[in-house]
């Protein structure tokens, strides 16, 4: 059943480190069985109560399901083994188109923003009891959520986009709670939803964001609570239209209980307009990154959401971290009151870059979706072969099985450095590898 492989351990922390540690080893492989709870504890020598909270502690960290009577097998893609590992590494000569990383011609210099930040710091420096959020961030963050129709709530800042959505799942969700997700969706995402102990149900999703049939039937088995991208969904592109939101928030107006998670990671590099879902649940967060539009390094998002929800991550929040780093926070609301990013011109040129690409595409047959944001999703017949044929072409891009559940196979282009001398080649090197018989659609 394990193969070679033991578990060891007299206690359930022992056993459950023992199963875990030879998960990320990969002396035990995704899908592989574990014995039944009684055989184990035999084996072991230990009562079966100890074997059962051992499993329930793997379960919690996401590295092994249960299935009733078929037993407890270890993650598809366990907790302990990323989907960051599913990647093509890009040897020298080959064009890396597979990273998802902004343009950086694109973002702004940080330099006077955080010496400004520290010169003021000198002045009146931050000390223990403070405020955890720079008032002039709120400010502004607030005033830009105004102008986006999200509705009113505290602001509050934390360490990116992840950070937030597991303090506010953590917030409301117990272990072995459905998460609704998007599929195709963010690898990160789906990777952190079962790490927390909780189940992931898939969403599909088109042009427009996320199906809304899908929604309700996710909603309708269970699900406790709702994660969409609201623009440049990862990896499909999708932003949520005015109609799709419509539908959506009558889908949801059904399900008031369920916890609504919005991430606008696109906010600064998109110009398509924002159509948010927040306020028709009781419980909701929406959060802002400065990850794509100021540079990842910064490790900042700002986030608002209902009252009880914003005040339970605060006091967690407190309780770890403090807060984050109010020079950064002061670095980023200069940036901010500057304008130093010109939306607009931003969104411009990685429009210009994906619609290139995907009209080249579309010349040589093949389909491919790109709304907004910095990647371009391509359905294909055969994922493995396409990238392994497009490595060998002299391109690397993102194995599809990063970011999918039950989706069809696909891959994922980074566009936000492509110039337009590669447009044309990397297209004809795609529709080499993919063939034209490409699927039209995400699932």
């Amino acid at each position: 059943m394990l193969g070679g492989y033991k578990i060891q351990g007299r206690g359930a922390a022992e056993i459950a480190a023992s199963v875990e540690g030879a998960v990320g080893s990969g002396d035990l492989e995704p899908g592989q069985i574990l014995p039944p709870m009684r055989e184990l504890a035999v084996e072991l020598g230990v009562n079966p109560n100890t074997v059962a909270a051992a499993y329930r502690i793997l379960r919690e960290r996401g590295v092994i399901e249960t299935a009733g009577r078929r037993g407890s097998r270890v993650r598809p893609r366990p907790a302990t083994t990323g989907r960051e590992h599913i990647r093509v590494e890009a040897p020298e000569g080959v064009r890396n188109v597979a990273n998802g990383n902004p343009d950086p011609g694109l973002l702004p210099p940080l330099a006077e923003a955080f010496a400004a930040a520290a010169r003021r710091n000198d002045e009146t420096p931050v000390l223990y009891g403070e405020p955890a959020v720079e008032p002039e961030l709120a400010r502004l963050a607030r005033a830009a959520l105004d102008a986006d129709g999200v509705p009113d709530g505290p602001v509050e800042v934390a360490s990116g986009s992840l950070d937030v959505i597991e303090r506010v799942l953590a917030a409301h969700l117990k272990p072995g709670d459905t998460v609704a997700v998007e599929d195709p969706g963010w690898g990160s995402l789906l990777d952190l939803v079962p790490a927390v102990g909780l189940r992931t149900v898939p969403v599909g999703v088109d042009d427009e964001g996320p199906l809304p049939d899908d929604v309700r039937r996710a909603l309708e088995a269970g699900a406790r609570a709702l994660i969409v991208t609201c623009r440049a969904q990862n990896p499909t592109g999708a932003a949520v239209s005015a109609g799709r939101a419509r539908v959506l928030r009558g889908v949801l107006r059904g399900y008031p209980a369920v916890l609504l998670i919005e991430d606008d990671h696109g906010h600064g590099i998109v110009d398509l307009p924002l159509h948010p879902l927040a306020g028709v649940t009781r419980s909701w967060a929406f959060v802002r990154s400065a990850a794509k539009a100021y540079g990842p390094d910064l490790r900042l998002a700002v986030f608002t959401g209902d009252t009880v929800t914003v005040d339970r991550v605060r006091g967690r929040q407190r309780l770890g971290p403090g807060w984050v780093s109010r020079i950064g926070q002061r670095a980023l609301a200069g940036l901010w009151a500057q304008g130093a990013v010109d939306t607009k011109a931003v969104a411009g040129a990685y429009a210009g870059r994906r619609d290139a690409l995907i009209a080249a595409l579309a010349e040589r047959g093949v389909a491919a979706h790109g709304r907004s944001g910095l990647n371009v999703w391509i359905p294909v017949p055969d994922e493995t072969g396409a990238v392994a044929r497009l490595l060998h072409a002299g391109w690397a891009v993102a194995p599809g099985a990063r970011f999918r559940m039950s989706a069809a196979p696909g891959i994922r282009v980074t566009v936000s450095t492509l110039d337009d001398e590669e447009t044309v080649p990397l297209a004809e090197a795609i529709a080499a590898a993919v063939g034209r018989a490409t699927v039209r659609g995400y699932v």
